[in-house]
């Protein structure tokens, strides 16, 4: 496989590996915003979260309260960030499901936008019914 990550769970690629199970892995990202930046991927590949099955994801987010409390402990952070982006245009560099557990100190000068809006007049409404739709099927 091209995938980067793929390769790294296959251990053609070396990576600073800090939880490893048939399911998830994670290992420090080579580019971290904070110490401690960790990323964790299912073992399998998935490009975005939706290809994944309900019962692989929940293997995969099992991991993250003791992966994201580990860190705490050996970062001293005061809080974390959990961060999963779906396809280029959500910010996806690496087309494999992955979360970013981001740890974060008082003023560490970390930051994102979050532009928040409201809804025209019946949009929420139309939207809600798209959705339940097609979760009906």
């Amino acid at each position: 496989s091209d995938c980067v990550f793929c390769r790294i769970v296959a251990g053609e690629i070396p990576a600073t590996a800090v939880l490893s199970t048939d399911c998830a892995f994670a290992f420090l990202d080579i580019n971290p915003l904070a110490d401690g930046h960790t990323l964790l991927i299912p073992t399998n590949h998935a490009a975005t979260l939706d290809d994944m099955t309900p019962e692989e994801v929940a293997a995969v987010v099992s991991q993250l309260p003791p992966l994201a409390r580990a860190l705490m402990a050996a970062t001293g952070a005061d809080g974390y960030n959990i961060l999963q982006n779906n396809g280029s245009v959500a910010g996806q560099v690496v087309t494999h499901v992955h979360f970013h557990i981001i740890p974060r100190v008082a003023d560490d000068g970390l930051g994102f936008r979050w532009n928040a809006g409201l809804y025209p007049e019946g949009r929420a409404a139309e939207i809600q019914a798209g959705i339940k739709a097609e979760l009906a099927g």
